[in-house]
């Protein structure tokens, strides 16, 4: 008969019955009767009057009757302190039984007694059990020693059991090296200033090698605490890495995680150079993969973390883009997750084929899932820009669908495209228009209003949809009153005659019937503008608005970093830290990963590695573009502006053509001007500023470069050929000239002298000396000079693209074995191929006009009839390329191929060749 006879019973009397059972002569009886009161505890009776009957039971050698007794104690000891205190000579008898599974069972249960009274008396079984000869007594013990020290931190400290904890560490056994660090790393989670974990290479060493053999439990505890630590270089890192790598291909989920969080951690030190950092990222990828096949709950906390994972390294994942298509199983969270995740690996490589997926979801039934696949193609077009044509047809066949839902979100997403890719998408409006009617959601309703207001002057009847919204105003949502508010305002500020009725309608109904204060204020602020100095007003309401942000759903970086620290926990679920969701923040620690050590601060980013030149110099880095003309814009040019303070007037983003023709031209050293290929600056155009208008002379569009070969002024000097015009009024003087951070440091060597102050309309040619000592940006593209000219007047901005043969050095001739070695340790993947078209030279003159350009070829050799020169180049900041160019006798199509670590730098290099060769 099974166990479940104990829990029927129901006589009268019961517990004078097992009275009289417990104190039996005969072990079974007495067994039995433990079990019933077991039973009977389970089920919620009161048995707490058999204490002492039960106690008593404790003198056995039954291992079963002594389980159950210690399992009563645990439940009644606190209700019964002072009879407990009956029980602890047996505790202190069974720590020194010879059977090792009674010592612990013993010390184990010492631990869960929460009374204070008998922490006293458990303080000299625990240190003995500490230094057992048996790991299992000395694993229990050693997680014995953390629930002591949460009912008595003090008495633990003064007992010195935190020294022996430590000890364990060192262990021969993995399970009590394993437990002594769970202990240890729940002591120190409750506090936080105590440096109990001193992890050193020795200890992590040693953990390291228990992390083979224990329980996946105990793996666990074991990669939690390694993720706490910091290496002290890359090769530690590195060593730390390759042993930890394993656990991804465990069973357990947990212990993937814990394991996959560790090398994330790590990797932040490994240079990206290293062949090892790219095994890495590829041995990432199939275990999150794996994780993906467990069931939902699972699946949904591994998509979680996959989350987290993609934002701060997507070079994992971006080829496993299949895996995160949805299954029409899939529960509704699941599927979202996915979706998110999608969109964040979406690149120009599989667009086609996310896009395709995407609008399948976008025909479901499920709405909420509909709606977030709708968002998802917009999000698509505007993080792909080669996508966003094949988006917005895309969204306009959902368009054409009429399922009101689908529609409400794809204009929302079109607002947001018209954002990105101004004057690109606009014939879609007409259609957007015809579905006015079916529009109910707040959101919708303002994006609609929205692209009425911008595109006002491209819809004939704007002024009639517009009042068409007005005529329920105060039943509107907020958000689509102020979005209504200033779409009116900006039609009346293009089509002023025909609105005027209609602005001043919605000025009143915005600031005299309405009591919301956003709204109000709003009303006020367009009222005042338009009454007092309408050509301010067009300047604020009209001005050019800034591109969005391709993701604008990205987590913080700092925060995402600290999140990655809490891979596998609540933390990565619930993408907050922990601060955030633990009451009291008890035991919160904020953690961030380690800094990159010195030996790789100059990789930062894997498409800006500069090769190093081959004497193993390290060149300067390029790095990352921040804010474009952040730096600009905050430049103090001097000298002192003389005269009278103007009012600055937001013309300083004024066109390129304020300065005359703005860079006519762009004189390279050692030999050449800008080629015409890459000659148009970037109009920073913007609003003029009120009356400037009429100061300069802004019709006649871009100032644009124009260039041929001419001989070098100097050999290795770089300059830039400036010719500035007076369109203003008054006469300039005072001028200065400043760049913007650059990909490779360009800066004035000299301040701009123009000698003489420049009239109205007169013209002045500069030359201006130019070095690559100036602070270095990357820049998009990467031969982008942001410029900032300031003379007594204002300060003005162009752009312009500088060609890449300027920048070639004299000592740019490698040797040959030097050139072969390198030739070999670039990898392959930065290898790129072009072919130069319509040239007439032979091998000799190509390297010959070449080398004059600081293109020095290092070898030549003739394959099949065709010539081969090997050849290489070094840029001011030691960027080494290398070239193959090979030249097919009578055909004037030659083909290149170039080998750099930083790859980017190649098509830049390709046009200079193309130039040089053909002027």
């Amino acid at each position: 008969m099974t166990d479940s006879k104990y829990f029927t019973t129901t006589k009268k009397g019961e517990i004078f019955e097992l009275k009289a059972e417990l104190n039996s002569d005969k072990k079974e009886k007495k067994k039995e009767a433990v079990k019933k009161v077991i039973a009977s505890m389970t089920v919620g009776k009161d048995v707490s009057a058999l204490f002492p009957d039960v106690v008593n039971c404790m003198q056995t050698d039954n291992l079963e009757l002594k389980k159950l007794v210690y399992l009563y104690l645990m439940n009644y000891a606190k209700s019964q302190p002072d009879m407990a205190i009956m029980a602890v000579n047996t505790f202190v008898k069974d720590c020194e039984d010879p059977n090792p599974l009674i010592r612990a069972l013993a010390v184990r249960t010492m631990g869960c007694i929460r009374v204070d009274k008998i922490t006293e008396y458990l303080c000299e079984p625990l240190r003995k059990c500490l230094k057992d000869e048996d790991p299992y007594v000395r694993k229990t013990a050693a997680v014995c020693v953390a629930k002591l020290h949460d009912i008595n931190a003090q008495l633990v400290e003064d007992q010195g059991f935190l020294d022996t904890l430590k000890d364990l560490i060192s262990d021969s056994n993995p399970m009590v090296v394993a437990n002594a660090v769970a202990a240890l790393s729940e002591i120190a989670e409750s506090h936080p200033s105590s440096n109990l974990l001193d992890l050193n290479p020795q200890s992590i060493n040693k953990l390291l090698t228990a992390l083979n053999e224990c329980t996946e439990w105990g793996q666990i505890f074991i990669l939690d605490c390694l993720a706490n630590y910091t290496p002290k270089d890359d090769r530690e890192a590195q060593s730390i890495c390759e042993r930890v790598t394993p656990r991804l291909s465990h069973a357990n989920s947990a212990v993937v995680l814990s394991a996959v969080k560790v090398l994330m951690k790590f990797m932040e030190m490994l240079s990206k150079d290293l062949d090892y950092y790219g095994t890495l990222l590829k041995k990432l990828a199939p275990p999150l993969v794996t994780l993906l096949s467990a069931e939902p709950e699972l699946q949904y906390v591994a998509l979680r973390n996959i989350n987290l994972i993609v934002q701060k390294r997507p070079e994992i994942l971006k080829h496993e883009m299949k895996v995160f298509f949805v299954k029409y199983n899939d529960p509704i969270y699941v599927k979202l997750e996915k979706l998110d995740i999608m969109i964040r690996l979406a690149s120009q490589a599989n667009i086609a084929q996310v896009l395709a997926e995407l609008k399948e979801y976008a025909t479901e039934v499920d709405v909420d899932f509909v709606r977030k696949a709708v968002r998802a193609i917009g999000r698509c077009a505007i993080k792909v820009e080669q996508s966003a044509e094949r988006c917005v047809s895309t969204l306009l066949d959902l368009i054409q669908t009429k399922v009101n839902y689908v529609v409400q979100e794809a204009i929302v997403v079109i607002k947001d495209i018209f954002r990105k890719y101004p004057n690109k998408y606009e014939s879609v409006i007409a259609t957007l228009c015809e579905n006015l009617d079916s529009l109910d959601e707040p959101e919708a309703r303002a994006a609609m209003i929205w692209i009425v207001g911008e595109y006002a002057e491209r819809i004939d009847n704007a002024d009639e949809l517009l009042e068409s919204f007005l005529e329920g105003f105060h039943d509107e949502s907020t958000q689509v009153q102020l979005q209504l508010l200033t779409a009116i305002v900006k039609l009346f500020l293009k089509k002023p005659t025909e609105t005027q009725e209609l602005v001043q309608q919605v000025l009143s109904l915005a600031t005299q019937d309405s009591d919301n204060p956003d709204l109000r204020d709003r009303g006020y602020i367009y009222w005042r503008l338009l009454s007092t100095d309408p050509v301010a007003a067009k300047e604020v309401v009209l001005a050019e608005k800034p591109l969005i942000s391709e993701e604008t759903d990205l987590i913080e970086p700092t925060l995402l970093d600290e999140l990655i620290c809490y891979i596998g926990t609540l933390a990565s679920v619930y993408h907050k830290p922990p601060s955030a969701f633990v009451e009291g923040g008890r035991g919160v620690v904020h953690k961030s990963l380690p800094p990159r050590t010195a030996s790789n601060e100059s990789t930062e980013s894997p498409e800006t590695a500069p090769a190093g030149p081959p004497s193993g110099e390290q060149p300067d880095v390029i790095p990352a573009q921040g804010d474009l003309l952040g730096d600009l814009l905050n430049l103090d040019l001097g000298p002192p502006v003389s005269g009278p303070p103007l009012a600055t007037s937001s013309v300083q983003m004024g066109a390129v053509d304020l300065l005359g023709g703005g860079l006519d031209s762009l004189i390279g050293g050692p030999n050449f001007v800008t080629p015409p290929a890459a000659a148009v600056p970037a109009n920073l155009g913007a609003p003029m500023g009120s009356g400037l208008s009429d100061l300069f002379d802004l019709t006649s569009g871009v100032g644009t470069l124009s260039g041929s070969y001419v001989a070098p002024k100097a050999v290795g000097s770089i300059s830039m050929d400036l010719q500035l015009t007076n369109k203003a009024l008054q006469v300039m003087t005072d001028f200065a000239i400043q760049f913007n951070r650059n990909s490779f440091g360009l800066a004035p060597a000299a301040p701009l002298q123009v000698h003489a102050p420049l009239s109205p309309n007169q013209t002045v040619e500069i030359s201006l000396p130019l070095n690559t000592v100036g602070s270095v940006m990357k820049m998009e593209p990467l031969n982008n000079l942001q410029v900032a000219v300031k003379n007594n007047i204002d300060v003005f901005y162009f752009s312009t693209l500088y060609p890449l043969h300027i920048l070639f050095v004299e000592d740019g001739k490698m040797e040959r074995q030097m050139f072969l070695a390198t030739w070999k340790d670039i990898p392959n993947e930065n290898e790129a191929q072009f072919q130069i078209r319509d040239c007439p030279l032979n091998a000799e003159a190509a390297s010959s006009r070449l080398q004059s350009s600081n293109i020095f070829t290092v070898a030549k050799r003739n394959v099949e009839g065709q010539d081969m020169l090997y050849q290489s180049l070094k840029l001011t900041n030691g960027i080494w390329v290398l070239a193959e160019l090979r030249i097919q006798p009578g055909n004037p199509n030659f083909m290149l191929s170039l080998k750099c670590r930083a790859p980017e730098v190649s098509p830049h290099v390709c046009q200079a060749y193309e130039t040089i060769l053909k002027n």
